[in-house]
């Protein structure tokens, strides 16, 4: 499977995948071997770690209480004290390991290792300034928190590869309806 990375946050990139939360709820997480994938191909590891069942519910457990954290900086919400600890424990954990060899540098680290890296990026982004640019895509279904960076902090979506297309495509729909609609009849929408 292939996962995008768009948020240049590793946890911002991680959240989605569980997608459409509360409409299709698409998980992308369904085998241990696509979490091993996901972590290669975010760059935080070369080789795919061993994992198995549990570290694949630690994965999502750990993914639905960062979630629930981003969810409360963003709406200004409290945070829950189980989240808050399983955050902080997990990002407790050792890292990663990096090493430099002949052809460059290599990354290498177990599933706890992948977690904690997680859960670092989680917590520093509490506590950087990132945090004050925190936004939901306005894509109805679409549950991806994204960081405005634009000039003016009035980006809308988390790319525009997806959700800012779909948006894109459907005003244009909209607006050459209203173009081709018969002067004095009604629009139909829909």
């Amino acid at each position: 499977m292939e996962f995008e990375f768009i948020a240049d946050r590793p946890v911002l990139d991680f959240l989605p995948t569980l997608g459409e939360r509360g409409h299709t709820d698409d998980e992308k997480l369904n085998a241990p071997s696509d979490l091993a994938d996901w972590a290669v191909q975010s760059g935080i590891v070369d080789r795919p770690p061993r994992v198995d069942e549990a570290g694949l519910q630690r994965a999502k457990d750990l993914r639905e209480a960062m979630f629930r954290l981003i969810r409360a900086l963003i709406d200004g919400t409290a945070v829950d004290r189980a989240d808050r600890e399983m955050v902080n424990a997990a990002g407790a954990q050792p890292l990663p390991a990096l090493r430099l060899e002949a052809d460059g540098v290599h990354r290498a680290g177990d599933t706890d290792a992948i977690l904690a890296l997680l859960a670092r990026d989680c917590l520093e982004l509490h506590d950087s300034a990132d945090r004050e640019a925190l936004r939901w895509c306005d894509d109805e279904h679409c549950t991806r928190p994204f960081i405005d960076r634009s000039r003016g902090q009035r980006r809308r979506w988390c790319g525009m590869r997806g959700c800012g297309d779909r948006a894109k495509a459907a005003a244009y729909r909209q607006r050459q309806r209203a173009i081709r609609a018969p002067s004095g009849a009604s629009v139909r929408w829909g």
